[in-house]
């Protein structure tokens, strides 16, 4: 909670749920990791909170643009970016909106499969072309290891492919999961990709950039390490694995950028004995897993959850407002909330800047999109 968004919530009372979002944060975040990874070009991964006035803070900052649909690209142009600043970094695409990109001067996307390839040779001759690896997503509260990327041997031939199709094999990328805990994770990544750029470079294919993906965390209920302390240990990885031939390193940034400069304001709608089903108290909010909180999908993230009543409490079982019986939050995680909390109460739920608003469904039940006020 900082001062602004403490003074907007008492001033304006805007109607829950609400997300509000602190831009001084996001560029003291921005700051936080040009000075952690220093040598890295930040591509901001805008599918965390793709918010006008964030894109526009971001595009004045200096930061380049991670964009996985061309609505997003749209959004960003319309921000002030240029196409150069702009990775289509999603490896599922439709010919058509990879043609769509190329004619906005778009020239850099990601693929990790042979029709991934073939379409963007065909709608977007001559870019540059990146191919994603698989990770293990091991030590990641929400693993991206099953839907994208390929083992590395399968990317060599790939990328050879891209040259044969007249597009230009630009780099690698990986992702070791969103929320990585575990800063080593990084290093078995980078050990692969840089044999990988040492056996292309044998065959006459020189690869110029590796696109170290996102997973740098926020802070949420459990401890992490600095930010600096991941700086650390991914330089000293891409110093081990590549020696004095550095490439082009890229960053993805998504929930460190502006995960912790935002919270969900949120009204208690029902509190319920419910003995049938469990002893505890169960807190109803006029959120759930519908309307932005999705990930709390298996309880993956754990998000700090604030009352302003201070007396004595008890553990709670935490659910949303639709008629679906799966928009429960917590059941298994340990939750508490004060005995005198009453209907009508707000809550805080604390850095819920990331991966909210975007996760909001349009009208499920009825319900009205997450509202998000940046100030």
């Amino acid at each position: 909670m900082t001062r602004k968004i403490s003074r907007f919530l008492a001033q304006r009372r805007p109607q829950t749920p609400c997300l509000v979002l602190d831009l001084d944060i996001v560029a003291q975040n921005y700051a936080k990791l040009r000075q952690a990874m220093p040598d890295a070009e930040i591509f901001y991964a805008m599918k965390a909170n793709p918010a006008a006035e964030v894109l526009a803070l971001l595009v004045r900052l200096g930061s380049s643009f991670d964009a996985a649909s061309i609505n997003e690209i749209d959004l960003v142009l319309a921000a002030g970016a240029e196409p150069e600043r702009i990775s289509f970094g999603n490896t599922i695409k439709k010919q058509a909106d990879i043609a769509a990109a190329y004619a906005r001067g778009v020239r850099l996307f990601a693929f990790d499969a042979w029709g991934e390839l073939e379409k963007i040779a065909a709608a977007a001759p001559g870019s540059k072309v990146f191919c994603r690896i698989a990770t293990s997503g091991a030590g990641a509260e929400w693993p991206l290891s099953r839907k994208f990327g390929c083992d590395p041997a399968t990317a060599g031939s790939l990328l050879r492919l891209a040259a044969e199709l007249g597009l230009q094999p630009y780099g690698l990328s990986f992702h070791v999961g969103s929320q990585q805990r575990d800063p080593e994770q990084w290093d078995h990544a980078v050990g692969e990709a840089a044999t990988l750029f040492r056996m292309l470079a044998d065959d006459g294919i020189e690869l110029e950039m590796l696109n170290i993906g996102g997973g740098l965390p926020t802070r949420y209920r459990n401890r992490i390490p600095t930010l600096c302390a991941y700086g650390a240990v991914i330089r000293r990885s891409l110093r081990h694995h590549f020696g004095n031939r550095l490439p082009k390193v890229i960053i993805e940034p998504g929930r460190q950028m502006v995960g912790d400069a935002g919270i969900i304001q949120t009204e208690v709608v029902l509190i319920a004995d419910r003995e049938d089903v469990d002893s505890r108290r169960w807190v109803y909010l006029d959120i759930g897993k519908f309307g932005g909180l999705a990930e709390t999908i298996d309880e993956a993230i754990k998000y700090p959850i604030r009352s302003r009543r201070r007396g004595p409490a008890d553990r709670v079982v935490l659910a949303g407002p639709t008629c679906d019986s799966a928009d429960v939050l917590y059941q298994a995680s340990d939750y508490r909330l004060p005995r005198d909390l009453r209907i009508g109460d707000k809550l805080e739920i604390r850095s819920a800047g990331a991966y909210t608003t975007t996760y909001a469904s349009i009208a499920f039940n009825g319900f009205e999109p997450l509202r998000c006020y940046c100030i």
